[in-house]
């Protein structure tokens, strides 16, 4: 049976999106999360190791206000520039990676001393009524910026093993949910992916809604969870070479992977690390920080496959197109895991008030879900002033994530939303759920 075809879509920008007032809050909001991110760091913290998968934290905190400045202040007001070797600090078009260890950088006072500088520039200068359009995408454009840079400062504390961050609005690691198996049934038919013309805030990768032809499918009602693909290690997953493509044997083969990333042997159980702190592995929460390899060849195990992105955001968001799973209401604690608000990931079974139409969990927050789409525009793709976001990104190598984590804002998650990362990526918030074959 199919789905009907989709009505034409009507949406209207949020008032939230336009008033100086909330735009403001906004601000302040994502610069206070950075600096919680970064306040109890030592010096020495600071002074990470040069990794391919992080950047150096004290450049990165000057990257976030220069980006505001470019925008908000330089872009918009046509200002000078509060710093004269901005940018050639903290481009980071123009800044290669590993350069970022080798910059002469301000002090950490001074860097918070520009921090603080820019914002207040910002502030100013904001309307307090009503914004023009204009005005209120180049001041949410670094609001969002601010708030993907916050969540990777949360997978770089991860990765480098310091204390959890502390966040003012943190709640206490609960949320045990119920066991939650099986599948559901999505009727095919035409959906139209994509966001819709006239939504307030959105990256040029997600415009614009077109129609594609989805085949009928069944899809997991929750994502893969630490129990099941400690099943899976336990069967000697990471040993049996026919469950793995070519491209993820050679890197199980080079990173010398056995299991996930943060796991580690307990007798016959096992352990996972959460920042600085190692307990017993929580078998009912969804499974994180595994990459695009991982994730195929648990499905080959399984006999199972990832979907594709047209296919989850046809899960999350139904033929009529909600832009959350549950419908047009803003993300609640009780419906999604995000914000930072649980300090790390939660069972795969909690959070009920957010689920789908059709009985599916968890489809916004919690973990990143990989796909197996590759990173590629939508047709018409025409790039935003913001021209480093995607079009640099779109070679073949990034694959599709969808639906958010535990530390992504709820005002930048939607079902549209397409994150990208390359297929080895496990230090970020990465787990998947998966299709019937």
């Amino acid at each position: 049976m199919s789905a009907p075809k989709p009505s034409p879509l009507k949406t209207a920008p949020p008032e939230v999106w336009l008033r100086g007032e909330d735009v403001a809050a906004a601000l302040q909001d994502a610069r206070r999360r950075t600096l919680e991110l970064v306040a109890d760091l030592s010096d020495e913290q600071l002074r990470v190791p040069l990794l391919p998968i992080i950047n150096p934290i004290l450049w990165e905190i000057g990257h976030v206000a220069w980006f505001q400045e470019k925008w908000a202040l330089r872009h918009l007001r046509a200002a000078a520039p509060v710093l004269g070797r901005g940018d050639a600090l903290w481009d980071s078009a123009a800044v290669a990676h590993d350069t970022r260890w080798e910059l002469h950088l301000p002090s950490r006072a001074e860097t918070l001393g520009y921090m603080q500088k820019v914002l207040d520039r910002v502030l100013d200068r904001l309307p307090a009524g009503e914004l023009t359009e204009r005005e209120a995408y180049f001041h949410w454009l670094p609001v969002m910026h601010e708030d993907m840079h916050d969540e990777a400062f949360t997978y770089t504390r991860q990765t480098l093993g310091y204390l959890a961050p502390r966040f003012t609005d943190a709640l206490a690691l609960v949320c045990a949910g119920e066991s939650v198996s099986g599948d559901v049934s999505i009727p095919g038919g035409e959906f139209l992916l994509g966001a819709p013309q006239g939504e307030a805030f959105v990256f040029d990768n997600e415009k614009w809604a077109h129609p594609v032809r989805v085949e009928a499918f069944r899809i997991a009602r929750a994502p893969v969870t630490n129990g099941d693909f400690a099943a899976f290690v336990d069967d000697g997953g990471y040993r049996r070479r026919e469950l793995w493509s070519e491209d993820g044997w050679a890197w199980r083969e080079k990173a010398r992977a056995g299991h996930p990333v943060y796991w580690s042997r307990d007798g016959s159980g096992w352990l996972q690390r959460h920042f600085d702190q190692v307990w017993p592995l929580p078998k009912t929460h969804a499974i994180i920080h595994v990459n695009w390899f991982e994730a195929e060849a648990w499905c080959r195990w399984a006999k199972r496959r990832l979907p594709t992105e047209a296919e989850w955001e046809l899960a999350a968001a139904t033929a009529e197109k909600r832009r959350y799973p549950w419908g047009e209401e803003w993300p609640t604690p009780e419906r999604a895991n995000l914000d930072g608000r649980a300090l790390g990931c939660v069972a795969a079974g909690a959070h009920s008030a957010g689920d789908t139409a059709a009985g599916c969990r968890q489809m916004l927050g919690n973990v990143w879900e990989w796909t197996t789409s590759t990173f590629a525009p939508y047709p018409g793709f025409v790039v935003d002033p913001y021209k480093e976001y995607s079009a640099p990104w779109f070679t073949g190598e990034y694959r599709v994530l969808r639906g958010g984590c535990w530390a992504t804002r709820s005002r930048l998650i939607r079902n549209t939303w397409r994150n990208f990362y390359t297929r080895d990526r496990r230090d970020v918030f990465g787990g998947f759920r998966t299709c019937a074959l």
